[in-house]
């Protein structure tokens, strides 16, 4: 190719070559289980003018950069769910204005005292920086987890709803701090021109927007559609930037307009693949314009703001979340999971660099504490759970939320017994209480759900009010006395360490668990719960037994069938799993607690005895995870396996249990 040829295809190479480094960045990025797009801004600074040169003209990247901004800003209009925000309403409205509110005003006086910043107006627009958290990272890290529906996951995703909320606002407000002597007057004219620009969306997306919709997805063209799509996105930005507020609130209107017509849905299909294009684009752009040299000079500055976002988040929003009557363990989670600084801050940031409410080297100091707390992020989630499990063992802590929830905590009998615990009174919980109490059951309840009390309580049913997994609630709910604990929590984790902490407790006490996936019917059943439900399988044998009828089967040989299924653990039905993917489960699980492979020794006991004969469980309180022998690897070994001198296994439980199992191998107990 000529150097003519180049030079006239150069906008094309330099595109191929963002949009290649990206999707290797990406890649990258996910194998190691990071954000994607920390793998987008590696590959911008290293095919950028700081790392190895490839790109040095960086307008055109940029503008293509702003439209992914938009298609960003549009998609998360039309996601944006009012219906949604209404159920935690108050956490999701009056929380994430008090941690917007807190955050701005601690960044603003701690900048300003410090000298990071000249004069508050540029204070209160980093506090705007900082205060949203990021919702890419934390939806990803919570449905890996499985952890959408619980308390926490909830919790966590109404405020990042109304921080994105906010962004919008942000946008349209916060130029105004540029002209700070004349701050009233610039607020109020930006504040006008955004209610006037609101009132004609509304009128618009009400009367206009969706009757031109509809015609357009009468043609059944999706070439159209799309475009159609494209040009409200692109023009109501456009007519924002006009006005002198932003094209990044057009875009967001415009996904408002869109999200509550019949076609919203076929828009967001549409619309997704050019905004993960174009978004690539947009954190490949901000990596271009990292410099390596300052941010090497400026380590220890980077850590320490590092150190005051996560941790200054956290200590707002945890007082928040216990304030709206959340649990402890709650609380802890959801302000470990908000602690960072979220994507749409880089935002905010471009826009400040545009208006000169920050310096060059202000833009990539937080630029590189941004990447670090969406590294983190992840792992603080991971550990959160066991942190508040260790406070809440702290006798003062546990003294000042007993004092904290007072009366409202516990509503049941001083002494209880013969009864059924059901931990989460959700709608799987529901059912088990109507069940019981129809046929004169004691219950008692376990719940951390404030909505979910309000239900106990008019109807009259005794319940504990915190988490089902804490063992300071479950001390509460007489075990001892119990004859059965029934377990309806929307959390694997939580429900792993409810059948552990329970049994701890009552070590005979029945336990009947529903899974969430196939792999912890096992665990559960290793974990040592006599019953594990799965609620698929279940529909699936309940219109089996149903059409076994209609073919003229008897009740016994139905009730057969079901029960040979069902006391194999679903076994015949399971789709067989292979070896790594029962690796990756037992992985994941035992990093939960702490756990050790150990050795049996050539003298010891346990030689050619069962799982049953030893009855390790109760023994010693250690779940065994794997049992490798010399021919083969056993995840979750039944009770018949047979352990031989020299097998190797994976344990979990308590440091004390696991040197209680140790001394049982080597016959010293």
């Amino acid at each position: 190719m000529t150097l003519e040829a180049i030079a006239e295809h150069k906008f094309i190479l330099d595109l191929t070559a963002v949009l290649c480094a990206s999707a290797i960045g990406g890649y990258l990025a996910n194998r190691l289980r990071q954000p994607v797009l920390l793998g987008y801004l590696f590959s911008g600074f290293l095919i950028g003018p700081f790392g190895l040169g490839l790109l040095k003209e960086l307008n055109e990247i940029k503008s293509l950069a702003e439209i992914g901004v938009a298609f960003l800003l549009f998609t998360l209009g039309v996601e944006f769910s009012l219906a949604e925000l209404k159920r935690v309403k108050e956490i999701a409205i009056q929380g994430s204005l008090l941690q917007i509110g807190f955050t701005i005003i601690l960044v603003t006086l701690t900048t300003t005292i410090l000298g990071f910043v000249q004069g508050i107006p540029q204070g209160i627009f980093l506090g705007a920086i900082l205060s949203l958290s990021s919702t890419a990272v934390v939806l990803k890290t919570l449905t890996e987890r499985g952890e959408i529906n619980t308390q926490h996951g909830q919790v966590m995703l109404a405020i990042l709803i109304a921080q994105d909320l906010a962004l919008g606002v942000m946008l349209a407000i916060l130029p105004a701090l540029n002209n700070p002597e004349s701050l009233v007057p610039s607020l109020f004219f930006s504040l006008l021109k955004a209610v006037l620009f609101f009132t004609a969306a509304f009128i618009s997306g009400y009367w206009i927007v969706p009757p031109v919709i509809k015609k357009v997805a009468e043609t059944e063209n999706s070439e159209l559609f799309l475009l159609s799509v494209i040009t409200l996105c692109l023009g109501v930005a456009l007519i924002t930037a006009a006005l002198g507020l932003s094209i990044e609130m057009g875009a967001f209107v415009a996904g408002l307009m869109v999200a509550e017509i019949e076609h919203s849905e076929q828009a967001l299909t549409r619309i997704v693949p050019l905004r993960d294009t174009f978004a690539s684009l947009f954190f490949a752009s901000i990596g271009m314009l990292i410099q390596p040299q300052i941010l090497l000079d400026n380590v220890g500055v980077i850590l320490g703001m590092v150190a005051f976002v996560m941790i200054g988040k956290a200590l707002i929003i945890f007082p928040i979340i216990i304030g709206f009557n959340y649990s402890f363990k709650t609380a802890i989670i959801a302000s470990f999971g908000l602690n960072q600084i979220g994507e749409f801050s880089f935002v905010l940031a471009l826009t400040g660099l545009k208006l000169g409410f920050l310096s060059e080297r202000q833009y990539l100091l937080l630029l590189g504490t941004t990447a670090i707390t969406l590294v983190l992020t992840p792992i603080g989630m991971k550990f959160a759970p066991r942190l508040a499990d260790k406070l809440l063992t702290i006798p003062l802590i546990k003294y000042y939320l007993r004092k904290l929830k007072g009366r409202k905590a516990f509503a049941k009998p001083k002494r209880i017994s013969g009864h059924v615990v059901v931990a989460g009174y959700g709608r799987v919980g529901r059912v088990i209480v109507k069940i019981l109490r129809d046929r004169g059951y004691p219950v008692l309840a376990i719940e951390n759900s404030e909505a979910a009390i309000q239900r106990l309580k008019q109807e009259d049913i005794p319940y504990i009010f915190g988490d089902g997994d804490s063992k300071w609630i479950l001390e509460g709910a007489c075990l001892e006395d119990a004859v059965a604990l029934a377990i309806a929590l929307p959390d694997p984790a939580s429900t792993r360490l409810l059948v552990k902490h329970a049994l701890e407790i009552a070590p005979h006490l029945d336990i009947v668990a529903r899974s969430h996936r196939d792999g912890e019917i096992d665990m559960l059943t290793q974990m040592g719960a006599q019953e594990v439900v799965q609620p698929e399988f279940e529909a699936g044998l309940e219109i089996g037994s149903h059409i076994l009828a209609a073919l003229g089967q008897g009740d016994i040989e139905i009730q057969s069938a079901i029960q040979d299924i069902r006391s194999d653990r679903y076994n015949s039905i399971r789709p067989q799993r292979s070896a790594t993917a029962l690796r990756q489960d037992v992985n994941k699980v035992a990093s939960s607690l702490h756990n050790e492979w150990l050795s049996i020794p050539e003298a010891s006991p346990l030689h050619d005895l069962t799982l049953a004969d030893v009855n390790v469980k109760k023994l010693t309180g250690v779940t065994i995870l794997v049992l490798q022998k010399a021919s083969e690897t056993v995840y979750y070994p039944s009770e018949e396996t047979i352990l031989e001198s020299r097998d190797r296994l994976l344990v979990m439980g308590k440091r004390s249990e696991v040197a209680a199992f140790r001394k049982l191998l080597e016959g010293r107990k």
